[in-house]
């Protein structure tokens, strides 16, 4: 069997699926499973596939199992309207948590990684002969909801499946096509997302002044947590305070009793995380009291993503095999990315090293002008947005191929000397 990748890939585009919904894209994976006659675990946290392969050293008389590696790829799409012109673009919808409908598009890459991690396993498959261990591939639901690898292990999957020795993911990003981003350390954010509701007084908007306006409160809140970062952190150091949503009231002529905010905030580490969430506290809890709220505001914590940190040792040694297998000046050093993910949970859960890398999906040419004309930002489409649209090739390829030889790095060569005969 030889997996049509393009064709999976178009399709998986085509019927994106909202977090803890992906109950197609899963019988699409489950589905090339089975062709691959590789046994799978599906339901795993809801909506979750992983599966394994078992090939013991033949060299070594058939004793042992060698290492473990797991390989990761995330499945989610996002609430957003595709806006990229693709003959294949998506027309889905769906219903999002708060029971609203809304159109679904896979703005992130998540149908890329699911095509080059089955692209994969169809090559590691295939070439058992060559290498020795197991392969354990996790097929992760609700990456956008910061949720869904602790919803796996919750459901058990790093006890029904060989605990890993190393954790190796991969996440499509705009740079140009063929690029392979990795650094040691810290490679992404960590991340909370908060929901802050702002308690006033309702009343008739003609009569303010008998009312706490929780619309001016919110408003006045937006603005000081702006200077977190631009005032409050040294501007030699990251960090990240976004608000994305206000919610208030529902008549131009009345003042609600409450506004809601939605918080992101994102930093390096711990240290940091503690120091942004105290000053996000201090300025909300002000501010109420500065507009003479007679309850304080409830802060809630929606959830919280831990800064993806890449094993030094690990990673120069993946490094090294990139650089072997795709020649120089294929890998660079991205920077740290001030995005979030979950992925590294299950190595946080196993104690094992990580490594989480970036491959490019933009057309070379084309970011090679933007870069030539300064317009990086408005030309070259980032993950979320609605103009998302890695070319197929060699995108694709090179999404199989880096995931082909970060395993076959950590996994043992096959031996072919006399105990094979």
């Amino acid at each position: 069997m030889t997996i049509d990748l393009e064709a999976l890939y178009i399709d998986l585009h085509r019927h994106p699926e909202l977090s803890f919904q992906e109950t197609r894209t899963a019988g699409v994976i489950t589905r090339e499973l089975a062709a691959l006659g590789l046994e799978y675990v599906e339901g795993l946290g809801k909506t979750g596939v992983a599966t394994s392969i078992v090939n013991p050293s033949t060299g070594s008389g058939g004793a042992g199992e060698g290492p473990v590696v797991w390989l990761r790829a995330d499945m989610d799409g996002l609430p957003v309207g595709e806006l990229t012109g693709l003959e294949y673009a998506s027309t889905a919808r769906g219903t999002d948590p708060a029971g609203n409908d809304v159109p679904v598009m896979h703005a992130c890459g998540h149908d890329m990684h699911v095509t080059a991690l089955l692209g994969a396993l169809e090559r590691l498959v295939a070439t058992k002969d060559e290498w020795s261990g197991t392969v354990v591939a996790v097929f992760q639901p609700a990456e956008e909801y910061g949720a869904g690898s602790q919803a796996m292990i919750a459901d058990g999957v790093l006890d029904r499946f060989p605990k890993p020795d190393i954790v190796l993911g991969q996440h499509l990003t705009p740079l140009p096509a063929g690029i392979i981003g990795v650094r040691p350390g810290t490679q992404m954010a960590a991340s909370d997302g908060l929901t802050v509701k702002l308690l006033g007084r309702g009343g008739h908007g003609s009569r303010p002044h008998a009312t706490i306006d929780p619309v001016v409160m919110a408003a006045a809140t937006v603005m000081r947590l702006q200077t977190v970062v631009s005032r409050e952190i040294d501007p030699r150091e990251m960090a990240v305070v976004t608000v994305g949503s206000i919610h208030a009231g529902l008549k131009n002529n009345i003042i609600p009793a409450d506004a809601t905010l939605e918080l992101s905030l994102r930093y390096p580490d711990d240290d940091a995380r503690a120091d942004v969430m105290a000053r996000v506290e201090r300025i909300v809890r002000a501010e109420a009291a500065a507009s003479g709220a007679e309850e304080s505001p409830v802060i809630t914590v929606d959830h919280s993503l831990p800064p993806t940190i890449n094993d030094p040792a690990a990673t120069a040694r993946l490094t090294s095999a990139f650089e072997r297998a795709f020649g120089e000046g294929a890998v660079v050093d991205p920077g740290m990315f001030t995005g979030s993910e979950d992925v590294s949970w299950f190595a946080r859960e196993s104690g094992v090293p990580l490594v989480f890398w970036f491959w490019g999906g933009h057309d070379p040419q084309a970011y090679a002008d933007a870069v030539a004309g300064g317009t990086v930002n408005v030309d070259v489409p980032t993950n979320h947005s609605p103009y998302f649209a890695p070319i197929l090739h060699p995108t694709i390829e090179r999404g199989v191929e880096t995931l082909v030889v970060a395993a076959r790095e950590f996994l043992a060569e096959e031996s072919h000397g006399e105990a094979d005969a």
